[in-house]
């Protein structure tokens, strides 16, 4: 993030002319995935990507970006005294869109640096007045979430760039006035975030946990920048305290990064974020009682076989209405008679034989939402049981699209000569049914 200075700077200016050299040239189709339902708190509950740049993106690049790259959230900048970029692209129009698109929203609030900082406006080295401070900045944040539609029960984030801890009242001025602003959001519904170095007001706040506990009240969440390369949430010895520990933390782990995505490119810094319940596994009911589909390999099948597999196949056969007969196991003429009609059904030959496309289409079969790290639901449990049929390998089926789902999803696009980004789109769903 980095708001002083040269870099930043230069990093917008790079932003927007990438950007505008790719919309001369690229005409992007009108979005294809089902899009959820917008609203709600931001940013929600997300164990996934995010990504952060200087200045709010256009439609196009969002609708691009959210189709083809990795990521399900994006930080940004709604305001502050030290914002460095404009924002003509964000209003309450662009929120919304955003959250009927499925992306989870990080706001940031760039406000007063630290008092011995050589930013523009710095906060007060007095410690009352800087939590007085802190608490008119909450304010000001709530109102202009407000006016962007982002409600009560979001997580707004102060960004306190980088500065030197060492000395005391500067130090202790920063965790009064990050007090107040904790204490004044959640007066008004509210959560506190705090965005900083892990060695600057993260490695404070930590310290002041757990040494003077109940003389500074904590963010709810931390967002700590270490440009370490590793998209996960642990720290090291400068966060010992267990209070951000149950999913309340973003590290940004890779900085100034020039990525493109649908055609477009973007520099941007790279997030892991943990947070809300994170990505929870759904509670799922069994698709027929007594059944297990969720097998380690889908075999081929025939006439004669019998066992869980061949019950699995019936359950899944009697869900997509192709077969009324009991669930009994064995693979009888019934059951064949229905495998052919599946297979009739999914433009296969039909044999009445359970091959392995055979099972990848009839796991798959359902509604086609776009997919990515972070997800979850009953259709990720249907992506999950399709590749393990489809790769002829186990795949964890758990409801939950992590890293390791991601992969597969690669290695499917990979082996169907679509572009491997890990991402589910229709046409992964049209290639597997």
């Amino acid at each position: 993030m980095r708001i002083s200075g040269v870099p930043l700077a230069r990093r917008c200016l790079a932003t927007l002319a990438l950007v505008a050299t790719a919309a001369a040239t690229l005409t992007l189709p009108t979005p294809a995935y089902a899009a959820p339902g917008g609203g709600g708190a931001e940013p929600g509950s997300l164990t996934g990507y995010a990504f952060d740049t200087c200045a709010t993106p256009a439609q196009e690049v969002m609708d691009a970006w959210r189709l083809s790259s990795p990521y399900a959230g994006i930080g940004i900048y709604v305001g502050g005294s030290n914002r460095l970029c404009d924002q003509p692209e964000l209003d309450a129009d662009w929120v919304g869109t955003q959250q009927r698109r499925g992306w989870h929203l990080l706001p940031l609030w760039v406000g007063p640096q630290a008092s011995c900082s050589g930013y523009p406006d710095v906060m007060s080295s007095d410690l009352a007045a800087a939590g007085r401070e802190g608490r008119r900045e909450a304010a000001a944040a709530v109102s202009t979430a407000r006016g962007l539609g982002i409600g009560r029960g979001s997580t707004l984030y102060y960004d306190l760039e980088d500065y030197d801890i060492a000395p005391d009242n500067c130090r202790r001025a920063a965790l009064s006035f990050l007090s107040g602003w904790t204490k004044a959001l959640r007066g008004s519904g509210y959560r506190s975030g705090v965005y900083s170095n892990i060695g600057a007001a993260i490695t404070s706040l930590d310290y002041a946990h757990r040494v003077s506990r109940g003389s500074y009240a904590m963010p709810d969440d931390i967002w700590f920048a270490w440009d370490n390369g590793r998209s996960d949430v642990r720290t090291d010895k400068r966060v010992l305290s267990d209070e951000w520990d149950d999913h309340d933390r973003v590290h940004q782990y890779a900085l100034d990064v020039t990525q493109t995505f649908g055609g477009y490119p973007m520099v941007v810094d790279a997030n892991w974020v943990d947070v809300g319940r994170g990505s929870v596994a759904p509670r799922s009911r069994p698709l027929c009682r007594g059944v297990d589909v969720d097998l380690r390999r889908y075999p081929t099948l025939g006439k004669g076989r019998s066992g869980d597999a061949v019950r699995a196949a019936q359950c899944l056969l009697r869900r997509q209405g192709l077969l009324t007969a009991p669930l009994t196991g064995r693979y009888d003429a019934r059951t064949a008679a229905a495998v052919g009609k599946a297979q009739r059904r999914l433009d296969l030959p039909e044999t009445g034989r359970l091959t392995r496309s055979t099972w990848t289409g009839l796991l798959a079969r359902g509604g086609q939402p776009l997919l990515k790290v972070g997800d979850t639901g009953a259709s990720v449990l249907r992506l999950q049981r399709a590749l393990t049929a489809a790769l002829g390998r186990p795949v964890r089926i758990d409801g939950v699209v992590d890293k390791g789902t991601a992969r597969a999803v690669a290695a499917y696009q990979r082996k169907t000569g679509l572009p491997a980004t890990g991402v589910v789109t229709p046409e992964v769903w049209d290639s597997l049914t």
